[in-house]
């Protein structure tokens, strides 16, 4: 594990010792008290709050304040001090210990917060820092509430040795147990370097801020000394890196305030626990609206490009979804949305990025995204238009195969409600993937341009008919009738239907309409699990 030191701060001169003598009156102390308050609120000093700002950085307080409706934030150990002594520490206590930790409101309902304040030793983590998350993380998980991480520190203090390891120990076993029991939510606002890296991948959604959020294990200068390769920080560990490249990022952002809000949303489509059903919103959008665009949206064509995040705002209550992930693999839309004021999960293969094969990468998107959502009782709704798994070299020894089959594992392994819906072509091992009736799914859907098939009609045609192409005349001709005979044969939009591997057929503008009615239906949905301790998730 890597220990970034980072450049010192100085910190507030130690805090005044208590001056009322034990005889004085209850007003005189809670006077002293008001006293050590305000100062632990106002931080180190002003020096240190305009150095922050310079970064283009907002405090811990100012950022809990973007966090949690107005006036609700609850602290939790406001006046917590290290007892760490040697190399100078013993002369540098400041309150808070450089987290502020405790909890409040967004949106009325409760959730747990800490924010590493650089301002008091960089924010790096020591004993008596890890202690106060691990409090909070621990009431987050017995109140059965959320958790949100606002990082900005240089990881463990150096000062302190092994004992600040032992703080990041405590956190990341608490990430892994309330894994699946309450959201965690990591907000990195600055450095997040070395054994602090591993807190925010070990959580369920991880935002970034564009030129000031920086996570990587080990920094450019160690990559240097090892590598000889010199690169920025940025390149290395920014916000776009990690959400276009690397994938550890769901949402990248120009400033905190916008960052903070879209946390606050995120919040508002989710439960606040394993228990409790995701929460409803009232909405004047008909359940029945008729969405007629969809008819025009979609080309008949299965090789005709579209974008699928127009279907998905088509037939959503009011355009609206929050997609995770958005600049990486791109071929695969993974989303957060309401359907009749129900929130809903969304997996739906993209034509307009790599025509919407399936690949490692979004594989392990789509993966993900479907656990979390069966975790935390989120109906999932998969829009499938696939042509099948992407060929090539690179995918096979990238292990294809195994990353697929996370994708396959996740959905067999759901019990939420789970609607499928083929718009056009679903090919091959991919259209199983992707929710089919085979695996599990509750109700399955066509539009009337489904073309459901082991492959495509040329690529079977050129299997089935090799011999008698290759002998023919004219082979292009004889080519072209196999293709049209096999698409009348086996791949005519009523084909799966026949079969009970589709229920029905529907007219696409009556999308959104059977989409509610289903899950309705669907609302009471209960499954028993086999006994086991847990499951052999693919490599």
């Amino acid at each position: 594990m890597s220990i970034v030191e980072e450049r010192p701060v100085k910190s507030a001169d130690p805090a005044p010792r208590p001056t009322a003598t034990r005889h004085a009156s209850l007003r005189e102390r809670t006077a002293e008290l008001a006293v050590l308050h305000r100062q632990a609120e106002r931080g180190p000093s002003e020096k240190a709050t305009e150095a922050q700002h310079a970064k283009g950085k907002l405090t811990a307080r100012e950022r809990l304040a973007l966090l949690f409706d107005e006036g609700t934030f609850v602290e939790v150990e406001g006046l917590r001090r290290h007892r760490a002594t040697g190399f100078g520490l013993e002369d540098k206590r400041p309150h808070s210990d450089g987290v502020v930790t405790g909890w409040g409101q967004v949106h009325g309902r409760t959730v747990f917060a800490y924010a590493h304040d650089f301002r008091i030793f960089g924010g790096a983590l020591g004993e008596a820092h890890a202690q106060k998350i691990h409090k909070v993380m621990d009431l987050a998980q017995a109140a059965g509430s959320p958790v949100v991480g606002l990082c900005d520190g240089a990881g463990a203090r150096i000062q302190e040795g092994v004992t600040a390891l032992a703080g990041y120990g405590g956190i990341f076993t608490r990430n892994v147990r309330n894994s699946g029991v309450i959201p965690q939510i990591s907000v990195v606002l600055g450095p997040c370097a070395g054994g602090a890296a591993y807190s925010p991948a070990l959580t369920d959604f991880v935002f970034m801020v564009r030129g000031t959020s920086q996570m990587f294990i080990t920094g450019p200068d160690v990559v240097q000394a090892v590598t000889g390769e010199h690169v920025s920080q940025e390149r290395l560990g920014g916000a776009d890196s990690h959400a276009s490249v690397s994938g550890v990022a769901g949402f990248a952002y120009d400033d905190e305030e916008s960052c903070l809000e879209d946390v606050r949303h995120l919040l508002s489509l989710l439960p606040s626990n394993n228990r409790e059903l995701p929460p409803a919103a009232d909405t004047d959008d008909p359940a029945d609206r008729r969405c007629e665009r969809l008819l025009d949206l979609v080309p008949a064509q299965p090789h005709q490009s579209y974008d699928m995040r127009d279907v998905i705002a088509e037939i959503v209550d009011h355009g609206e979804f929050f997609e995770v992930h958005a600049d990486w693999a791109r071929n695969v839309v993974c989303a957060f949305t309401r359907l009749g004021g129900q929130s809903v999960g969304v997996v739906a293969n993209q034509p307009s990025a790599l025509a919407g094969v399936l690949d490692i990468h979004a594989s392990e998107k789509a993966a993900r995204f479907v656990q979390f959502c069966d975790a935390f009782s989120i109906p999932l709704v998969t829009l499938v238009d696939v042509p099948g798994f992407l060929p090539g070299v690179d995918q096979e020894h990238g292990g294809v195969i195994r990353h697929g089959a996370k994708l396959l594992y996740a959905y067999c392994n759901a019990t939420v409600p789970r609607i499928s819906l083929v718009l056009r072509k679903a090919y091959g091992g991919a259209y199983i993937v992707m929710d089919s009736r085979s695996i599990g799914t509750d109700v399955a859907l066509a539009w009337p341009s489904n073309e459901i098939a082991v492959m495509g009609a040329e690529g079977a045609a050129n299997v089935i008919f090799r011999r008698e192409i290759a002998a023919a005349e004219d082979p292009g001709t004889v080519r072209a009738q196999k293709i049209k005979e096999y698409e009348t044969e086996l791949m005519h939009p009523y084909y799966a239907a026949e079969r009970g591997l589709v229920d029905d057929v529907i007219d696409p503008a009556d999308t959104r309409a059977r989409l509610i009615a289903a899950l309705s239906m669907l609302r009471t949905k209960h499954v028993p699990l086999p006994g086991r301790k847990h499951g052999n998730l693919p490599l």
